[in-house]
């Protein structure tokens, strides 16, 4: 069985590969992830939150 640490960060790594996938970005209201899997991946720092002036976007951060 998982730990429960191993599941946040396969559900996680879900949303990652879910962002990765619809082009990098979602609006935060639109995910339908538990919010521990976000701050898993912002305390990461892979993605970040934008304030587009009409809602908050989730992004990925680009790595370079």
């Amino acid at each position: 069985m998982l730990k429960k640490q191993n599941c946040s960060e396969f559900t996680a790594a879900n949303l990652l590969h879910s962002l990765r996938c619809s082009g990098g970005s979602a609006p935060l209201h639109r995910i339908s992830f538990p919010q521990t899997s976000i701050q898993y991946l912002l305390d990461k720092q892979l993605v970040q939150i934008k304030n587009t002036g009409c809602g908050f976007l989730l992004s990925v951060v680009e790595r370079q």
